[in-house]
């Protein structure tokens, strides 16, 4: 097989244009701590969270990071536990790709606290009703798992056991998006968050946003570095992108229709489907319009699907898309007021009974965006020391049999 003759090297890059990379990300990095400090200073009086709205836009890039690095791990997991050889090249690639991510999410939240240092009695005392503990749990397992299945496929000697290191990479990275949409889902306090299908929906999600972001790291990599990127396995991923947009278009679909259905949901589906101002735009335009149905005409017409542009750009929609679908379900649940007393009006000098209202700061926005820099930060480091990509992913190199269309 041709996975079998693949020679991996380091990215030894055009100095210029791998520290100017560098450079920017840690300006960017720095802006966001800078960002923290401020909000430790001066408290979050200084961003657009209230007592109503209490997980605000740093919450909505970390999450957004979070259900990404599940998804970053699908082509790992596609050539070691499916068998599918075409993507095994790019598997090491994909697991550090997942680990980034993850840790540039949890960044975010961990400096979004208020109280960073209380990360400590979190990690020390586990209320085990608490799916906040069971998450903790989770995303450290993560760390480990794939870090051990990147070991063993790094080492030649391991190799032999990467298929059973990456079903358990692959069933741990499922629980683990189960467990972070499960954290809406279980919130049956608030009609946004209250349904059971957010875990299906989360995993969906998480295989578009994952693997648009690791479209975008592959065609990068290689383009600046020089080395041949074949049609065989781009096309591959852009089928495959296809296909988790459509599903996760689906099952949010399934999760509004379910609640039109349901006379509780009544209010807060007229809310984010037609009423909600900022959330209704972010719905229908950017997360169904330029981040789904645009992204899925683009990947399959012919005309651009056929091209790295057109990947790219459907790619950086469903980023995109993604984070508007983040900050409906994250703020749009949190707008629409609680239902304290069901079937009858509340008002109050609080706000109750009345959506919340909310605009992200630019500390905020600060945060969230050093936590993405962060991400992509690591993973710069890592292909430029370690091998992690091989020389060529040309379609002779990706698959023996391949014959020119």
């Amino acid at each position: 097989m041709a996975a079998d003759t693949t020679v991996y090297k380091e990215i030894e890059g055009k100095g210029g244009d791998y520290y100017s990379l560098i450079g920017w990300l840690g300006v960017i990095i720095a802006a966001g701590l800078y960002a923290v400090f401020n909000m430790e200073h001066h408290g979050h009086v200084v961003t657009g969270m209230t007592n109503a709205v209490v997980w605000g836009t740093p919450h909505v890039f970390a999450v957004f990071l979070i259900v990404a690095a599940s998804g970053a791990l699908n082509v790992a997991s596609i050539s070691s536990v499916f068998g599918k050889y075409h993507y095994k090249p790019l598997a090491r690639l994909s697991a550090v790709t997942a680990v980034a991510l993850l840790a540039g999410g949890l960044m975010i939240l961990v400096l979004d606290l208020g109280r960073p240092d209380r990360l400590i009695v979190a990690m020390t005392h586990y209320n085990f009703k608490s799916i906040f503990a069971w998450n903790i749990i989770l995303y450290n397992g993560f760390f480990v798992i794939v870090l051990a299945y990147l070991w063993v496929m790094m080492e030649r000697r391991m190799n032999p056991h990467s298929s059973k290191v990456g079903m358990a990479a692959f069933l741990w990275r499922l629980v683990l998006t189960t467990g972070t949409g499960s954290i809406f889902g279980f919130l049956v306090a608030r009609p946004g968050y209250d349904a059971a299908i957010m875990a299906p929906m989360f995993i969906a999600m998480s295989f578009s946003f994952g693997l648009a972001i690791f479209i975008l790291i592959v065609n990068a990599a290689y383009r600046s570095s020089g080395r041949p990127l074949g049609d065989k396995i781009l096309f591959k991923m852009r089928n495959l992108l296809g296909v988790f947009i459509a599903a996760a278009l689906y099952f949010n679909a399934v999760q509004h229709v379910t609640n039109l259905y349901a006379a509780e949901h009544g209010g807060v589906e007229a809310f984010i489907l037609m009423d909600g101002g900022i959330y209704t735009f972010l719905f229908w335009v950017i997360w169904v319009g330029l981040g789904s149905l645009f992204p899925l005409a683009l990947l399959f017409n012919p005309a651009t699907g056929r091209t790295s542009t057109g990947i790219n750009i459907a790619s950086v929609l469903v980023i995109l898309g993604g984070l508007a679908q983040m900050y409906i379900i994250i703020i749009g649940g949190q707008a629409f007021p609680l239902q304290l007393f069901p079937g009858m009006e509340v008002s109050s000098a609080f706000f109750d009974g009345s959506v919340h209202p909310y605009a992200p700061s630019h500390w905020e926005i600060m945060l969230g965006l050093a936590g993405m820099a962060a991400a992509v930060l690591i993973i710069a480091v890592a292909v430029k020391y370690l091998p992690l990509l091989p020389l060529s992913l040309s379609d002779a190199k990706v698959d023996p049999h391949h014959a020119k269309d």
